[in-house]
């Protein structure tokens, strides 16, 4: 919210005695409903005071409106994120390495840094294609996970990259930090994922959910926990965090998923260990199979030392 119109206007003979929201929607030009918002937080002021909406006017009576300008949460917001890092930059693509904290495009109920929002404030021209917040994305990276991403510069790089990512044909390379030993070592997640049935903010193994698989391999095993090199074959919102958990060897930090806190705590961590290390595609411009890569960012790097230190 940030403050809009103000007015001010007298109470005309005619609305003598009327209830203060219905003497609004007369004066103002607004619906009882949103009379009666302004009003119960503290938008509304008569001769000086505050007022309940059923409170009666008085011929003469002075009534002071703000009525905020709503934000769109949709809105790109151009501001320079600290610690993104641009990993590539041509006329097709630009290739960054996402810090934690961060979303890639803006939607409703979030209102911090976006990936979208720093390339617009970087200067960064951007495809136009897709939704107004979503230009130029074909693949994201939840809030909570860092690492290498793509963002399309061109029409013709978003319509390829897109495809790509539909069939399924980048390398999408991630490594997760995950409680205890998985049995076998390595191997495959074949169980599809829908919106979690009483809580909208998860995901779970759905019987009716959409298709998703995850390879997984052991890299090192510790006391506590292992290091895994994952593959995506699809990409459904919090995948790897919800087949790891259904496995149950959540990312380690992950409350979300039932990680344990007191693993957390030890670590130093505030979000789930896992991180987009490689990314690999043809070049939508050159048809050049490219790879880009992310190393491990200060956090991650210090709870996995905890964990090998911990024999």
């Amino acid at each position: 919210m940030s403050t809009g119109d103000h007015r001010v206007l007298s109470v005309p003979d005619g609305l003598a005695g009327e209830r203060v929201d219905a003497a609004m929607a007369r004066m103002f030009g607004l619906s009882r409903t949103r009379a009666a918002e302004l009003i119960a937080e503290g938008h509304v002021q008569v001769d000086g005071s505050g007022v309940g909406k059923s409170d009666r006017v008085l011929p003469g009576a002075v009534v002071d409106v703000t009525i905020p300008t709503l934000v769109d949460p949709l809105v790109v917001v151009p501001e320079i994120v600290e610690g993104i890092k641009i990993i590539h930059d041509d006329d097709s693509i630009v290739v960054i390495d996402k810090p934690v904290g961060v979303a890639v495009h803006p939607s409703p109920g979030w209102s911090g840094p976006t990936v979208v929002g720093h390339l617009v404030g970087a200067g960064f021209r951007i495809a136009t294609s897709g939704a107004s917040e979503r230009q130029g994305i074909v693949q994201r990276l939840d809030v909570g996970t860092s690492g290498v991403m793509v963002i399309c510069k061109s029409e013709r790089a978003y319509s390829l990259l897109k495809n790509a990512f539909r069939h399924r044909t980048v390398d999408k390379t991630y490594h997760a930090l995950v409680q205890g030993h998985p049995d076998p070592h390595e191997g495959t997640v074949d169980a599809p994922i829908g919106r979690h049935p009483k809580y909208d903010y998860k995901f779970a193994v759905m019987a009716d959910g959409r298709a998703s698989v995850t390879h997984y391999e052991t890299l090192e095993a510790h006391r506590f926990a292992s290091l895994l090199e994952v593959r995506l074959e699809t990409g459904r919102t919090h995948q790897i965090r919800v087949h790891m958990a259904a496995l149950k060897h959540p990312c380690v930090g992950d409350l979300t998923y039932g990680a344990d806190p007191t693993l957390a705590k030890r670590v130093g961590l505030e979000r789930q260990w896992l991180h987009a290390v490689r990314l690999g595609f043809e070049h939508p411009e050159t048809g050049e199979q490219v790879e880009y890569s992310s190393t491990y960012p200060d956090d991650l790097a210090a709870a996995l030392e905890v964990v090998r230190e911990s024999h």
